[in-house]
């Protein structure tokens, strides 16, 4: 099983972050370093939901089917629906906060591994997770920050 907490901060507002979090278009892949094009899917997208398919090109592959739900102001929840790697059920929550100089980005992420491919990849996130995803999450920042920065806001 894997299970952390990780956090980063940024200069961008809640909304702009939550915004990015939740954009499902065809620039996603360009905001969040991991996130293999080959293996991105939108499936369908309501006013404070979506069905997605995201994973990465390691180790051959890894995705997951989430339910994103992002109902609740500050909050965005990934529900696991389906994955080779994974158990159904498990997730991640986002909560945004503001800050004086943009958000913060605090994280729960869980994970139950089935299968060996499964487990290897659960032993390597517990083991590199927090420091690896905080890393990721940190330069999506940046990257929006950027953005940001390069419209005029």
């Amino acid at each position: 099983m894997a299970r952390f907490h990780y956090e980063a901060e940024g200069r961008v507002s809640p909304d702009e972050f939550v915004g990015a979090l939740t954009d499902f278009s065809e620039r996603r892949p360009e905001l969040w370093p991991r996130l293999s094009p080959s293996l991105y899917r939108v499936h369908s997208v309501g006013d404070t939901w979506a069905e997605v398919t995201e994973g990465t090109d390691v180790l051959r592959g890894v995705w997951a089917r989430e339910h994103y739900d992002w109902s609740e102001p500050g909050v965005v929840r990934l529900t696991l629906l389906q994955s080779p790697s994974f158990v159904p059920g498990t997730r991640i929550v986002y909560r945004v906060s503001g800050t004086p100089s943009g958000c913060r980005v605090a994280v729960d992420f869980h994970r139950r591994a089935r299968g060996v491919k499964g487990r290897l990849v659960g032993v390597l996130v517990q083991l590199t997770g927090p420091r690896v995803f905080a890393a990721d999450l940190r330069e999506s920042l940046h990257r929006l920050e950027a953005r940001a920065g390069g419209n005029g806001s």
